[in-house]
């Protein structure tokens, strides 16, 4: 089973979109695109809440 963790590779801002596309096979770019009009879609709150949420509770990769 695959874990989440933030993205080192694919980082944009804080790489939660990077390690969602890592984690489940998906181009990092069209999670990207997913957020940006969920954003838009909620009035922008709600998900940037979420997001900050993401960042500080998914943890980092340790390095192998």
């Amino acid at each position: 089973m695959k874990r989440l963790y933030l993205s080192k590779k694919n980082r944009k801002i804080f790489g939660v979109c990077g390690g969602i596309g890592d984690t489940y096979d998906i181009d990092p770019a069209m999670v990207r695109l997913v957020v940006f009009f969920l954003f838009l879609a909620t009035a922008v709150i709600p998900l940037l809440v979420t997001y900050i949420a993401g960042w500080l509770f998914i943890p980092e990769k340790a390095a192998e």
